[in-house]
């Protein structure tokens, strides 16, 4: 059969705003239960919501990273639902006429870049939270109820559950690029629910779509997705084409299971929210928050293959988060080789901050560290290995290199008379390599400069020591 999936995915995404959306209670995260509430966001007789500044301005950022048209006029609705979590029994948000809509985001998948549509970006507010206890019986936190949250709905433009993670994850690095959310499913910040569904591209006929609900993370988005366009490539192949349904993703067991019929939107009972004026989004405002867009990651990436010659790979890994490229770029334009600079971020640095469980933003180790110690090596004052044993001291304490390197006397020994000495000393003691090497075995020249380097202290220079093996050697 010709069915191809049909996936689209919609994101809610919490914004980094101190104050809730309709009022000023704050917003940290992991406070105690019921506490960061007011009559405002439990909605109780008599209290009028006041529209959050910054959360408008971080979704007309969000829309405009993602290319969509800012609306000119847009309001707020009231979505009706009945839910523990909703204290007010209903949502603010927007539905008839969104802040924007019609825009893209091109997404590289196996190689190659696909543009997906996004149908629109709007703003609405939070949830609570249940918990439910093992006795049955289920506590409502209302801490969440009325934080600012930004819905990016796309078009079915995705074929697999790979785009789907794909798009997941690029959409997360444009959010923590623009600065407009942490973006960390973890703590809730970022929640998908993915929409399937089968059709024949020749006859139009479809299976029905099906909403996965509550993803709370991208891994969980891949498996879901994968499962369920095989549950219903199966049902197809079997004369089954299903209703519209609500399903909910099992981890442990890998299966979706459902939930309910899925609703439409008639169901919600949309109405404009008679307490909000519509919002008129200025052509200046617009303006100003577009210049301030960073360069965002694809064109970033792009850029550091084609100014710095580096691989696909470093590039993409270098341009992962903002914090890391501008770290990058920050040790370039102090003198740094681009390769190895990029080097050193992807291996030594990176381990020690993932051991420390530390952020680039947290690093003791500034860019101007890193270019001294690169260039230091470049100059020949110390040598990789030195450079490799100083650098957790330099992660741990902040010392500069040139410092830490004069203080342990680490300095490069390059004195050819001194490296000459080291050097007859280990070949007298080492006559049956030398004759091994002189027979052919060109191989264990390694384990010659290896004990220079040990009689060194690690502290010769490796290019002056095999060099000198050699042309010692060969005469």
């Amino acid at each position: 059969m010709a069915f191809e999936p049909l996936i689209g995915i919609e994101v809610h995404v919490q914004l980094n705003t101190a104050s809730k959306m309709f009022c000023s209670c704050p917003t940290e995260f992991g406070a105690p239960p019921n506490t960061r509430c007011c009559p405002v966001c439990l909605g109780l007789p008599g209290v009028l919501p006041v529209p959050n500044r910054k959360a408008v301005e971080d979704v007309i950022k969000t829309a405009l990273a993602v290319h969509c048209q800012i609306q000119p006029r847009s309001r707020f609705a009231r979505k009706n639902y009945f839910y523990p979590d909703m204290p007010k029994n209903y949502q603010i948000s927007q539905y008839e006429e969104p802040l924007s809509a019609n825009g893209y985001i091109d997404v590289e998948v196996d190689g190659r870049v696909k543009r997906l549509g996004i149908r629109r970006v709007h703003l609405e507010e939070d949830t609570g939270k249940s918990v439910h206890a093992p006795d049955g019986s289920s506590l409502e936190d209302y801490n969440r109820a009325g934080v600012p949250l930004m819905e990016i709905v796309t078009e079915p433009d995705m074929r697999s559950a790979e785009e789907a993670r794909a798009y997941c994850l690029a959409l997360q690095s444009v959010l923590r690029y623009i600065g407009v959310s942490s973006a960390s499913p973890e703590e809730g910040a970022m929640r998908c629910e993915s929409s399937v569904n089968l059709r024949d591209p020749d006859t139009g006929q479809a299976t029905g779509l099906v909403e996965i609900k509550n993803l709370n993370s991208f891994k969980a988005v891949y498996d879901s997705v994968a499962y369920e366009i095989k549950r219903q490539m199966q049902a197809v192949q079997e004369g089954e084409f299903g209703g519209r349904q609500t399903r909910r993703w099992n981890p442990d067991k890998g299966i979706t299971t459902v939930m309910r019929s899925k609703e439409t939107s008639d169901e919600y009972r949309y109405f404009p929210e008679p307490d909000l004026v519509p919002l008129a989004i200025g052509e200046d405002w617009i303006a100003r928050v577009r210049r301030e867009l960073p360069e965002l990651p694809l064109e970033r990436r792009q850029r550091f293959v084609e100014q710095y010659g580096l691989p696909e790979y470093d590039a993409g890994v270098l341009t992962s988060s903002r914090e890391t490229a501008d770290y990058f770029e920050e040790c370039v334009k102090l003198g740094a080789d681009p390769k190895q600079a990029g080097n050193w971020i992807m291996g030594d640095l990176t381990a020690l901050l993932n051991e420390a469980n530390m952020s680039m933003a947290d690093c003791n180790i500034r860019p101007t560290h890193l270019a001294e110690m690169l260039g230091l090596m470049a100059e020949g004052t110390i040598s990789g290995k030195i450079a490799k044993d100083v650098f957790p001291t330099m992660f741990a304490t902040g010392q500069r290199p040139t410092a830490l390197v004069q203080e342990r006397g680490l300095v490069q020994i390059t004195d050819q008379a001194a490296i000459e000495a080291l050097v007859d000393e280990v070949l007298a003691a080492s006559p049956d390599i030398v004759e091994r090497i002189k027979g052919g075995k060109v191989q264990a020249l390694g384990a010659l400069v290896g004990q220079v380097m040990r009689k060194s202290g690690g502290k010769a220079n490796p290019e002056m020591v095999n060099q000198m093996l050699r042309r010692k050697l060969q005469a």
